[in-house]
C-alpha cells in the first residue's frame, strides 16, 4: 500500500489561490497528479480547454520527480507537512523569425527594437526585431567575435564590435538617417579580441583577448567627427587609421585566452578563460581580487545584476552557477547538465533572477531555471549547426546565432503575475 504525504499548497499569484489546508496525497504523485488536484480545487471538473498547467516548488527546487524522491533527495523528512508553492508554468518560447547572414554568426546584442550581430565575413549588421535588415557595416578585416550596444542618446546609438583582427571598433549609428560612423579603433591587443562588455554605470567597456589580457577602455568621443551625414554613409575602412584609441588599463594574469568578460560592479570585472579559471578584477586598484577554479576550459559566461550570480559554460558540456562574492575559490552552487557538446554562450533573463539561457555546439539553446538544475525548462531547437551566441537583453526575445549563418528569434511570453517567480 502506498504511503501518504501531508502537503499544503500555497501561491503568490492571487488569481490562483486555494484554501491553505493540509492535504494528504500518495507519496508517489508527480507534477501531473498535482496539476490535476490543483485544477480540481480551483475549478472543480475542468475540460481540456480550461486546464491550467502549474510548476511546483518544494524545498527550494522545482519538482521533477515523485514527491517522495524529491523530498529524499533534499534530505528532508517524509513525516512532516511540506509546503509546496505553485505558479503558472511558463509557456515554451515560440519561433518568431530567422535572419540569414553570409557566414557564421558569432555575436549578438539587443537594445530597444534593434539587434546587433557580428559575422565571420568581417561585417556587423543592424536588424529590427521585426526582421528588417537595416545596415551592413564593413570595417574589420577578419571575423567578428563579439558585439555590444553601449548607449542610446537622441536616436544616436553607440556600439562596439571586436574582431580576430586584434581590434575593437567603437561605432555610432543614427536611427533616423540610418548612417553609421566609426568613432574610434581600439588598438592594444596582440591577438583576437574575443569578448566585450559594457559598464552599466560608467562610460567604459572591457575587452578580453586570446592574448590573455583584459583591457579597460573609455567610450568617450575625444575627437570630433569632421564629416556630415553624407560622409558617414560613405564610410571607408581607410578612415580608421586616424581614430585610434588606446586602453585605460591592461590587467594580466590569465595563462590562456579570455573567453568571457562581464562587469559585476562599477569597479569590478569578472573574466573567464580557457585556462580553467574565473577571475574577479578590481579596476580601481588595477589588480586581481580573487579567482574561482574550474576543471575545464571556460567558453563563456553571464552575470546577473539581479541575483548577482554568474553562470559559466565549459568544454565538458556543463553549465555551472557561481557566487563571485564567495571567499571559497572552488565553490560551485549548482551544475546544470543537459547539453551534449561544449557550452559556448550564456545569457541571464533581464527581469528574472532564476532564469537564463545557454547555447551549445549541440545545435540547441536551453532555457533554465536555477531551481531546476537537473532538467531545463525548455529545449529551444531550430539551429542546424553549432550555436555560438545567445542574447536575452530584451525580455520579450531570446536570440541566438550560430554556424548555420542564422540568427533565431524566439518570442518569450511573460507570466501574467509579475511576482510569480519571486521567492
Amino acid at each position: 500500500m502506498t504511503s501518504q504525504l501531508q502537503i499544503k499548497l500555497v501561491t503568490k499569484q492571487p488569481d490562483y489561490t486555494v484554501p491553505e489546508s493540509v492535504l494528504e496525497v500518495p507519496e508517489n504523485v508527480t507534477t501531473k497528479e498535482l496539476n490535476l488536484l490543483l485544477n480540481s480545487l480551483l475549478k472543480g471538473d475542468v475540460g481540456e480547454d480550461e486546464f491550467e498547467e502549474f510548476d511546483f516548488l518544494l524545498l527550494g527546487e522545482l519538482v521533477r520527480t515523485s514527491l517522495s524522491q524529491h523530498i529524499e533527495a533534499k534530505s528532508s523528512s517524509l513525516e512532516q507537512v511540506h509546503e509546496i508553492e505553485y505558479f503558472i508554468k511558463y509557456p515554451a518560447p515560440t519561433p518568431e523569425n530567422s535572419l540569414i547572414h553570409d557566414d557564421w554568426v558569432s555575436g549578438v546584442d539587443t537594445i530597444n527594437d534593434w539587434i546587433l550581430t557580428g559575422c565571420y565575413d568581417a561585417t556587423v549588421h543592424i536588424w529590427g526585431t521585426d526582421g528588417e535588415h537595416k545596415l551592413t557595416i564593413p570595417g574589420h578585416t577578419a571575423p567578428i567575435k563579439s558585439v555590444a550596444w553601449l548607449k542610446c542618446e537622441n536616436n544616436e546609438y553607440t556600439f562596439i564590435s571586436t574582431s580576430h583582427d586584434e581590434t575593437a571598433i567603437l561605432w555610432q549609428w543614427n536611427e533616423h538617417s540610418n548612417a553609421v560612423d566609426c568613432i574610434h579603433v581600439c588598438k592594444g591587443h596582440a591577438r583576437s579580441v574575443d569578448c566585450v562588455d559594457v559598464s552599466a554605470s560608467t562610460n567604459r567597456f572591457a575587452t578580453g583577448s586570446y592574448d590573455q589580457m583584459l583591457k579597460v577602455w573609455s567610450a568617450d568621443n575625444e575627437t570630433e567627427n569632421a564629416g556630415g551625414d553624407d560622409d558617414k554613409k560613405r564610410f571607408k575602412s581607410d578612415n580608421l587609421k586616424t581614430k585610434v584609441k588606446t586602453p585605460l588599463m591592461t590587467l594580466s594574469g590569465h595563462t590562456d585566452g579570455i573567453s568571457g568578460v562581464q562587469w559585476t560592479d562599477t569597479n569590478e570585472i569578472a573574466t573567464c578563460s580557457l585556462d580553467c579559471t574565473l577571475r574577479i578584477w578590481d579596476v580601481e586598484l588595477g589588480g586581481l581580487k580573487h579567482q574561482l577554479n574550474g576543471s575545464k576550459a571556460f567558453l563563456g559566461m553571464s552575470y546577473s545584476p539581479i541575483s548577482r550570480l554568474i553562470v559559466s559554460g565549459s568544454s565538458d558540456r556543463h553549465v555551472r552557477l557561481w557566487d563571485p562574492r564567495t571567499k571559497d575559490g572552488t565553490l560551485v552552487k549548482s551544475v546544470f547538465s543537459s547539453h551534449n557538446l561544449w557550452v559556448t554562450s550564456l545569457a541571464w533573463s533581464p527581469v528574472d533572477e532564476y532564469q537564463f539561457v545557454s547555447g551549445s555546439m549541440d545545435f540547441l539553446v536551453k532555457l533554465w531555471d536555477t531551481r531546476s538544475p537537473k532538467t531545463p525548462l525548455f529545449d529551444i531547437s531550430g539551429h542546424e549547426d553549432k550555436v555560438f551566441a545567445v542574447d536575452w537583453s530584451v525580455k520579450e526575445f531570446i536570440i541566438s546565432g550560430g554556424a548555420d549563418n542564422h540568427i533565431k528569434l524566439y518570442k518569450f511570453q511573460e507570466q501574467s503575475q509579475s511576482n510569480a517567480m519571486e521567492s
